[in-house]
């Protein structure tokens, strides 16, 4: 989803470090990481690089242009083992139980089905791997969405939970976001 909340890469690494996020969240090499929303590759690109030749990552996005523009830097960087489609999250599933992580960077609350995309993580996660909530806090501020579009903690901790995935942990992101890990 490359609509409410992206901005320009150099904008956006200025409160968030996308390698440091994944490193938090257990990625390593030899992973499969699956991006929902991708948008152009913010966190698609840096997981390419984590897992390695040996490792996968899978990036969905309704906007094809912006897979277009991630396709794209992929090619420059010669990173082969990125496999995207433009297509809906809710119509997605991309694999059955073959991620180590699912993650939503700053998009849960763009779905216009929350819950059925969070059933499409659950189906291609991995019974030993995680679903990741990476969101806009719920506060006000000038970055990001709209306040009444997002999802505080606790409301993104109930959609979570409303599919039967389990909360691991919740914790701060830097300033503006909250990060909940979950699994099956």
């Amino acid at each position: 989803m490359s609509g409410h909340g992206r901005f320009p890469d150099e904008r956006e690494r200025r409160w968030q470090n996308p390698e440091a996020i994944l490193l938090d969240i257990g990625l390593r090499p030899h992973c499969t990481f699956i991006d929902v929303g991708c948008g152009d590759g913010f966190f698609t690109l840096p997981a390419a690089r984590l897992v390695g030749e040996k490792g996968r990552v899978y990036a969905v996005d309704e906007d094809s242009d912006a897979i277009d523009r991630l396709n794209g830097k992929a090619a420059l960087e010669e990173l082969t083992n990125i496999t995207s489609k433009a297509a809906e999250a809710e119509e997605t599933v991309l694999c059955e139980a073959c991620a180590d992580i699912v993650f939503f960077g700053i998009v849960l609350h763009d779905f216009k089905d929350p819950v059925k995309v969070l059933m499409n993580a659950e189906r291609m996660v991995r019974r030993t791997g995680r679903i990741v909530d990476l969101d806009w806090k719920k506060e006000p501020m000038e970055l990001g969405p709209p306040l009444e579009i997002r999802f505080s903690e606790d409301e993104a901790i109930r959609l979570i939970e409303s599919v039967g995935l389990k909360i691991l942990d919740v914790k701060d992101s830097g300033p503006f976001h909250y990060l909940i890990i979950a699994r099956t």
